[in-house]
């Protein structure tokens, strides 16, 4: 079950929910167990330089090796910023959570 946050400054054109729903296809295309990707955009009001940060967080698993990131950080890289119509530093990583870590789907009972 990855995670994507976007943050990014206020004055950025972006299409959130087109660029979290692409990601999203792009961790299933290199991943196709990865499942549905919980996405979340914060546009910051207040900040210093033009910039946006995509930080995509997922388990760790044998087969998300060195090759595998790299593939997935270069096609996520070219996608996101072909989105991108303004000029502005940009910051992509993808964290593997370590073994104490609990991702599940929570429903509650009635």
């Amino acid at each position: 079950m990855p995670h994507a946050t976007l943050s990014y400054s206020a004055d950025l054109d972006i299409d959130a929910p087109a660029l979290l729903q692409e990601i999203e296809e792009i961790l299933n295309a290199h991943d196709p167990g990865a499942g549905p990707c919980k996405g979340r955009a914060y546009p910051a009001q207040e900040f210093l330089h033009t910039h946006v940060l995509i930080r995509i967080s997922a388990l760790s698993k044998p087969h998300r090796d060195a090759a595998f990131t790299a593939a997935l950080l270069s096609d996520l890289e070219m996608r996101i910023k072909a989105r991108l119509s303004q000029a502005c530093y940009f910051t992509l990583a993808i964290d593997y959570s370590g073994p104490n870590y609990v991702t599940n789907r929570f429903t509650p009972e009635a």
